[in-house]
């Protein structure tokens, strides 16, 4: 049964809340963080513990469900680069490190297996794979959601859109954030301008250790995720979410994700052969 909160929860955490975030509002009290549950939080929380069961120690520890709705896990130091983003994070250490981190993860995830009767968040409300999969993917595994220590990525937090999948979901997901998989005109202006994404895009592949199957499938796989993104996305605005209305005006409304889509179908041949040669 979920603990019931102390009565001076709500007044320690209105102290400690922390940045970031467009789906949750999260606070720390300490060693812990506290945010608002979701339905597949109590299997989340196995799956998180048979992770640390296997030693695998880049996720959050679940400490308990609690009555008001709410979760604790347990807090991950380190440093999460929120937007407008420092400059380490378009390093190649940080990209590698985050490849590996992601890599360490899948290997762990496939040792403890998915609960397929979980309800997983999925469709327009989730960025699920479409294929489903093996795996428990993160499916978000952005700047935002990644925890780094001197500029290497150390764990992923926020699994609230975690479902089954493949494991090249996750890494064209990490493409798509990271490398970023971005057209020359969206990225003018950005930590990203100038940046040689075949050549990113291989260095992530490499770090990951992707077989050379799911390098033939990845330039695809990122255009997918791109698309199951938009309706992600779309939904939320179209529900009056003022984070996602706000984030869609600023990035320039709905050409700049059809120019992106474009580009990334364009591009496909460019970025298998940086893969494959």
């Amino acid at each position: 049964m979920p603990a019931a909160a102390g009565p001076d929860d709500d007044a320690r955490e209105d102290a400690h809340r922390l940045d970031g975030g467009m789906m949750n509002t999260v606070f720390r009290d300490g060693g812990r963080v506290v945010r608002t549950a979701t339905p597949a939080s109590p299997a989340l929380h196995t799956h998180l513990r048979a992770l640390a069961d296997t030693g695998y120690r880049g996720a959050p520890l679940p400490l308990r469900l609690r009555g008001d709705g709410r979760e604790e896990l347990t807090f991950v130091e380190g440093d999460v680069a929120l937007p407008p983003f420092p400059d380490w994070v378009r390093t190649e250490p940080a990209l590698r490190s985050a490849a590996a981190l992601l890599r360490r993860y899948h290997e762990a995830a496939s040792r403890v297996g998915v609960d397929a009767t979980a309800p997983w968040a999925s469709g327009a409300a989730g960025l699920a794979d479409p294929e489903g999969g093996p795996i428990l993917c993160h499916n978000d595994p952005c700047a935002e959601n990644l925890v780094f220590r001197d500029g290497r990525a150390e764990a992923l937090i926020d699994f609230d859109l975690a479902a089954p999948g493949r494991p090249v979901w996750d890494v064209a997901a990490l493409a798509y954030y990271l490398v970023p998989a971005l057209d020359p005109v969206s990225a003018a202006g950005t930590w990203s301008e100038g940046a040689d994404v075949p050549r990113r895009l291989r260095s992530a592949a490499d770090a990951y250790g992707l077989a050379r199957g799911d390098r033939a499938a990845l330039p695809g796989v990122i255009e997918q995720y791109a698309a199951v993104a938009r309706t992600f996305v779309a939904a939320r605005a179209d529900g009056g979410e003022e984070a996602f209305v706000r984030a869609l005006e600023r990035s320039g409304g709905w050409d700049r994700w059809d120019r992106r889509q474009t580009w990334l179908a364009e591009q496909r041949p460019v970025f298998t052969r940086a893969l494959l040669d």
